[in-house]
């Protein structure tokens, strides 16, 4: 029941009852009611604004974004182990596969240079994760970027591999008679004194003194540019360009085993040794030629001579006696 409320009338010197008026009531019921709805409201917005209280909808949302948040900080970690793979090959490629075949190293500015141009990753912004998610995705575009580059230098290394090996292969690096063939090393690259006129000339190549029709072999790769006996003094004659430069030419030959235009391996049979042309006796002629000059052959044993063998060879070579053509 509620309290009646009293006021003194002075007039009257009797306490009178108050009575309220209608509309004021109303007017106070409104103001609790419209109060009372504020109030829950607000509370209910702070409500909703807490982890208070969460619906199972939002619990299996926040456990799946922080699913995502674990997944993206495994993928980085396997970024990063991927990261130091690739830059132990990368050391590799420029300081021993680049280095050994010649090629200039790939400067680190362009292993690492980024991307330019637009925004590549604005389709990833707004979201609450957009840093970590656009950190992630441009640290895999480096490394795709990366490897796509390293993938390239190794194309190239291989083909310089097989150029290397195709080099290896050309360059005149046996002695054209066998060992167990040979009667004798007559005469080496230098001055000699010529066997007709006896007069100190210098000779180009180096004479390899062996019987009639012992075996001549190809000393490394190339293609048969001559064989025949239209060069003055050499008689009959093979001539192999090995490419990169390098030519090999075998005189006063008996005969032949290949003919001109044909390709030959290193170790091939190419002819017989003879004592045609200017020769005093059955024996091999053999030159060298690089870039159109002559140098000495002696140089070029290191595929068939053991040590023995090779300083055995040099001591003969450097002897001034005289030569055989």
């Amino acid at each position: 029941m509620s309290k009646v409320k009293y006021y003194y009338d002075p007039d009257t010197l009797s306490y009178r009852k108050i009575e309220p008026e209608k509309s004021k009531r109303f007017r106070n019921i409104g103001f609790f009611f419209l109060g009372s709805l504020l109030f829950g409201l607000l509370g209910l917005i702070l409500l909703l604004n807490t982890n208070i209280i969460n619906t199972p909808r939002e619990l299996s949302l926040q456990r799946e974004v922080k699913n995502y948040e674990l997944q993206f900080e495994l993928l980085n970690k396997k970024m990063e182990q991927i990261e130091d793979v690739l830059a132990n090959i990368e050391d590799r490629d420029n300081n021993i596969y680049r280095l050994y075949f010649e090629a200039n190293p790939i400067p680190e500015e362009q292993r690492r240079a980024g991307f330019g141009g637009i925004n590549r990753y604005k389709s990833l912004e707004g979201f609450n994760n957009s840093e970590m998610v656009i950190a992630t995705t441009q640290r895999l575009d480096i490394i795709k970027k990366q490897m796509a580059i390293q993938s390239k230098s190794l194309d190239e290394i291989t083909k310089l591999a097989e150029e290397k090996e195709k080099l290896l292969m050309s360059i005149p690096a046996i002695q054209p008679i066998s060992n167990e063939d040979l009667t004798r090393m007559a005469s080496g690259y230098g001055w000699r004194s010529d066997p007709f006129t006896k007069a100190r000339k210098m000779h180009y190549g180096m004479d390899f003194t062996a019987p009639k029709g012992t075996p001549v072999y190809a000393s490394g790769d190339g293609k048969v540019t001559r064989a025949d006996n239209n060069s003055s003094g050499y008689g009959k004659h093979i001539r192999i360009d090995h490419g990169y430069g390098y030519l090999s030419l075998y005189g006063h030959l008996s005969q032949y085993n290949v003919k001109k235009g044909q390709k030959v391996k290193r170790g091939d049979l190419i002819g017989f040794v003879g004592s045609t042309g200017r020769s005093e006796a059955p024996h091999l002629h053999y030159e060298v030629w690089k870039d159109d000059d002559r140098i000495n052959p002696i140089n070029f044993y290191y595929g068939s001579l053991s040590p023995e063998e090779f300083e055995n060879m040099l001591k003969y070579a450097n002897q001034e006696n005289q030569s055989l053509d």
